[in-house]
């Protein structure tokens, strides 16, 4: 089973909800309290949450779908940047998961392409993300695709006070893993 990677739409945003809580659960829940993964969960996912985000004007939600079933997503915005890190033209990658079933199976370097492609037509320069400095398989999947650490930045999820590493991607000459 392959998956297609497309814009999002309106319609798109109670299925975006779900996935993004979960997703978001599966990758730190391990990791930080369950209350702090709760609330962040109701704070940042919804179906109104995530309606109001695509109709921003600066933002871009791309789904990888496989079967009518949404198994990855990512949400970009243009001109800006994690932390205040000061890059040439950016775009943020702001959120960027696969559904654990999903990796492996070379849906993530699909959306990164994706992701790349968006960035330019937003007439970016450079797609930057901030990524936890815990999350080892991230930070090589990012590496891998061509970014590299330019600067960290802070995360507070609940009572946890967290640092990510911020990088970046220079568009003119990016490459997508494979």
């Amino acid at each position: 089973m392959t998956s297609v990677v497309r814009r999002a739409t309106l319609p798109d945003a109670g299925r975006l909800a779900e996935l993004a809580a979960r997703t978001f659960a599966d990758t730190y829940g391990a990791f930080n309290d369950p209350a702090d993964i709760t609330a962040h969960i109701a704070a940042k996912y919804g179906e109104a949450k995530q309606a109001a985000e695509l109709r921003d004007p600066a933002a871009t939600y791309l789904v990888a779908e496989a079967d009518g079933q949404l198994v990855a997503y990512a949400y970009l915005v243009a001109d800006q940047s994690p932390g205040g890190v000061v890059l040439d033209a950016p775009v943020e990658l702001v959120r960027f998961y696969v559904a654990q079933a999903w990796h492996g199976r070379g849906v993530a370097q699909a959306l990164m392409g994706a992701c790349v492609e968006t960035a330019r037509a937003r007439g970016g320069r450079t797609l930057c993300l901030g990524v936890w400095d815990q999350n080892p398989r991230a930070i090589a999947f990012y590496r891998k695709a061509g970014f590299a650490i330019v600067g960290s930045t802070s995360f507070d999820l609940g009572s946890q006070h967290q640092t990510d590493h911020v990088m970046a991607l220079p568009l003119d000459r990016a490459g997508v893993a494979r």
